[in-house]
């Protein structure tokens, strides 16, 4: 009787090691299932080249919706909240609006309405630099130096326009940054340097006063990014830097730059730092606080330089299809891998890069396509868009939680 208990509780021992074992089998497959798509509520909208044609792209079944735009070959971008998107037309002088339909609520997200666009619009002269912080959207204005202002809250509102801030500038490729107090760095032209550059950044008010006048004067300025404490300006003098006190300083390029400066300045989910990449040297940290330039990738073949949706991994796309990934926590390359066909450096059209957490996403200007890269296994999945995608940006949130 005894024998007969003891084979019965060995029996049930290995029976409940079994489920156990099976529980992490599944608990594994769970885990790799998840990354192995995108999170939920993450979309991504492209426009087209030649035609109106918007595609609304849903990563996780790879299909895609499509709307029409007011105009073809608009630039687009994502604002801070995530939910909507700004469509710039600066050839035509406006601006549209579009939501995803996705509200982030901390730990879930809710689903609010379909897929639409908003009633917020603009109109300006060549609405060129586009950011958005504090709930604003903002664009910079090259046609005459003014800002256009509109407010998330209002992008469904009937009627609601971009408001129009005069600081008294001449018309120049400029750009703008917000600061976390409600203040903004906006460049200005003096016309020290041939051409369409700005050579100064100045503090204004939301009215267009001037709190704090230019303190440096630089060789021209292309390029900007703000983490709200400090705005970061590309230069040939220096990396400019700049806060919402007035007080301004130069952070010098690496000493084999030669007359290399960075022409584009990225921001980062770390406070203070940024990226500057430029195509005559590569992809660097710049860290304000220690005023120090650290090489990430460098390389004078670079096609498309981008931060990741939760500005955390940088993306690397090389005009021979080549990708690099790396972690900017550490610098770390974290991936290599040629995932496209090369690319002619003078194409008039070349794939665009975005990527998120788990996916990089890439444009084919010539077969009407998004393609999907795993950012873990590095598989490749291609989705059908408009006919000749032009310009790209993610939007919706990195979650999977419904309310």
């Amino acid at each position: 009787m005894k024998n007969k208990f003891n084979k019965l509780l060995f029996l049930f021992a290995l029976s409940a090691f079994a489920v156990s074992c099976s529980n992490d089998d599944d608990n594994h497959d769970e885990h790799s299932e998840e990354t192995a798509q995108e999170y939920k509520y993450l979309r991504i909208l492209v426009s087209d080249e030649k035609t109106t044609e918007l595609s609304f792209v849903n990563p996780i079944d790879g299909t895609a919706t499509f709307f029409n735009a007011k105009f073809p070959k608009s630039a687009l971008y994502t604002t801070e909240s995530g939910r909507f998107a700004g469509i710039i037309h600066r050839a035509d002088n406006a601006v549209e609006t579009f939501d995803s339909g996705f509200e982030f609520h901390g730990d879930h997200v809710d689903t609010k309405g379909t897929p639409k666009f908003g009633a917020l619009t603009g109109q300006s002269l060549s609405p060129t630099h586009f950011k958005s912080k504090l709930g604003e959207l903002l664009t910079f204005n090259d046609g005459d130096g003014t800002l256009s202002i509109g407010k998330e809250s209002e992008i469904h509102t009937v009627g609601a326009k971009f408001t129009t801030i005069n600081a008294g500038l001449m018309a120049h490729h400029g750009a703008m940054a917000s600061f976390k107090n409600g203040t903004y760095a906006i460049t200005e032209k003096d016309n020290s340097v041939a051409g369409t550059l700005p050579e100064k950044v100045k503090i204004i008010d939301n009215t267009g006063k001037t709190l704090f006048d230019a303190k440096l004067v630089t060789k021209g300025i292309h390029g900007n990014a703000t983490d709200g404490t400090y705005a970061v300006f590309g230069s040939a003098s220096g990396i400019l830097v700049v806060e919402s006190n007035g007080n301004q300083k130069y952070i010098a390029h690496p000493a084999d730059f030669g007359t290399a400066w960075f022409g584009s300045i990225i921001e980062t989910a770390y406070a203070g730092k940024f990226i500057g990449y430029t195509a005559a040297k590569g992809a660097y940290l710049i860290d304000v606080v220690n005023k120090s330039v650290t090489p990430i990738f460098e390389n004078t073949k670079i096609m498309q330089c981008k931060v990741s949706y939760n500005h955390k991994k940088l993306g690397i796309l090389l005009h021979s299809g080549e990708f690099r990934l790396f972690d900017l926590n550490n610098l770390q390359a974290e991936k290599t891998a040629t995932i496209i066909a090369a690319t002619v450096e003078n194409s008039t059209q070349k794939p665009q890069l975005e990527l998120t957490e788990r996916f990089a996403y890439i444009t084919s200007p010539t077969t009407g396509e998004l393609l999907q890269a795993n950012l873990s296994t590095l598989a490749v999945t291609k989705i059908k868009t408009s006919a000749t995608p032009y310009r790209i940006t993610i939007f919706g949130h990195e979650n999977s939680a419904g309310h």
